[in-house]
């Protein structure tokens, strides 16, 4: 087996599949066809922050164990090549495979004599047996493997290294033993199985886990509106051993980014052109989930009717990235600035250069800044410094110290939060008395 592996396709995806093979003293030959992607990460820059991923490839460089090409020529040496590109998705969670068909084509001449290619990204059921065919009429002698990601931004390397199990779709037992071999030092259990079968397993987390999602933001919508408390709740659920301690029942706007978006796109369209829409659940999760930024936008709105500056703390869509594409926290922002709601957002990491921000959304330059006159804070995305903020300072510096904290984020602060002046605004208003 080479001690060289191929990544083709450097986003974060690449390029953390990358540093991980580089923790693990391999040689890793990188192809990324940009070449405004290829030069910065040439320099030791990923396209996004990830925690550590600069350090470990600029030490790949410098030792030679990392070489950066735009070209396919450079993996003839590569007896595995991943394909690790973030599978682009629409504004409703389609997936567009075509880079990873182009990449296919691209690679095919070039590859090593019964080289494997393993598709990381994620694919709709049915698409890497076709994948597979396309390899093949270029290079019948390789073959395809698809090994879906199974990440978290923010510590993406360390999931890549210790992932506790790993998933394996191939169609002959040769693959099977030659990536089991390859992945052995990541002292994981192998689920083998088909090219389908793999494709299904991640459809089938993702869609569990948007689920989850979906019933903790219903549970907790009910629960503020019979001025129950949602905390207890969620504490005494993840008791239970059918549902476990890691649970995605936290509360809050819903889940951004896309990645489980698209899987619930892929079974609503399985369902609807192959059942005759006999499974509609996974529509039902995605069409809820496409609401949620308009209820927070639209509860944000009713509190702040008679004016006043909102501040938005949070735009990535979730902490330890740069990213904000598919950002739920920038769509309610948007919302409201096209409501005419006047918003000032801060973010510790948010690459603003990436996306086009809402006409009139004012850029924050640190927590103070946004809480100087606010009539509202909302806190949308858990960075942990939001919990060190001096709740004493930031209620004199407000307009009005009020708080909506969506997620919960800091109710572990609830206490100090009210000492300090602070009115907590629940999602939904408290309607008990009514209701009882």
């Amino acid at each position: 087996m080479s001690d060289a592996v191929g990544v083709v396709g450097m986003w974060h995806l690449g390029c953390s599949i990358a540093a991980a093979w580089l923790t693990l003293g391999r040689r890793v030959q990188a192809v990324e066809f940009d070449h405004t992607v290829a030069a910065a990460l040439a320099q030791g820059h990923a396209p996004l922050f990830e925690p550590g991923l600069d350090d470990v490839l600029t030490k790949g460089l410098s030792s030679g164990h990392l070489s950066v090409a735009t070209t396919a020529e450079t993996l003839k040496d590569c007896d595995v090549v991943f394909i690790a590109y973030d599978t682009p998705v629409d504004d409703r969670d389609a997936s567009d495979v075509g880079p990873i068909e182009r990449a296919i084509d691209a690679i095919a001449p070039h590859l090593a004599r019964n080289a494997i290619v393993v598709v990381s990204a994620q694919m709709p059921v049915g698409t890497c047996r076709m994948l597979r065919a396309r390899l093949q009429r270029i290079r019948p002698d390789a073959e395809l493997a698809y090994s879906p990601e199974n990440l978290r931004l923010g510590e993406s390397i360390k999931c890549y290294l210790q992932p506790g199990h790993i998933v394996v779709g191939a169609e002959t037992a040769a693959v099977h033993s030659h990536l089991a071999s390859l992945f052995e030092p990541m002292n994981a259990t192998i689920f083998a199985m088909s090219l389908p079968s793999a494709e299904m397993v991640k459809h089938g987390i993702n869609s569990f886990l948007a689920t989850s999602v979906t019933l903790a933001n219903q549970w907790s919508d009910i629960a503020d509106a019979y001025g129950a408390d949602f905390d207890d709740i969620a504490a005494a659920l993840r008791a239970d051993p059918r549902i476990g301690g890691r649970a995605y029942i936290s509360p809050g706007i819903g889940f951004s980014g896309g990645t489980l978006g698209r899987d619930l796109r892929v079974l609503s369209t399985a369902s609807a052109t192959v059942m005759g829409d006999t499974a509609p659940l996974f529509s039902q999760v995605w069409e809820y989930n496409a609401s949620r930024a308009s209820l927070v936008a639209r509860r944000i709105a009713s509190v702040v009717a008679d004016g006043g500056v909102v501040a938005l703390l949070g735009m990535t869509y979730k902490p330890g990235t740069s990213t904000l594409r598919r950002s739920l926290p920038l769509a309610i922002a948007a919302e409201l600035c096209a409501g005419g709601v006047q918003c000032r957002a801060f973010d510790p990491r948010a690459d603003w250069e990436t996306v086009e921000l809402p006409k009139g959304l004012q850029i924050a330059t640190s927590v103070a800044d946004a809480l100087r006159g606010a009539s509202l804070v909302v806190v949308l995305t858990e960075w942990p410094e939001f919990r060190e903020i001096d709740f004493e300072a930031a209620a004199r510096a407000m307009q009005s110290a009020r708080l909506l904290d969506p997620k919960r984020f800091l109710s572990p602060q609830r206490g100090s939060l009210i000492d300090a002046g602070f009115e907590i605004v629940p999602l939904v208003s408290d309607v008990s008395a009514v209701a009882t």
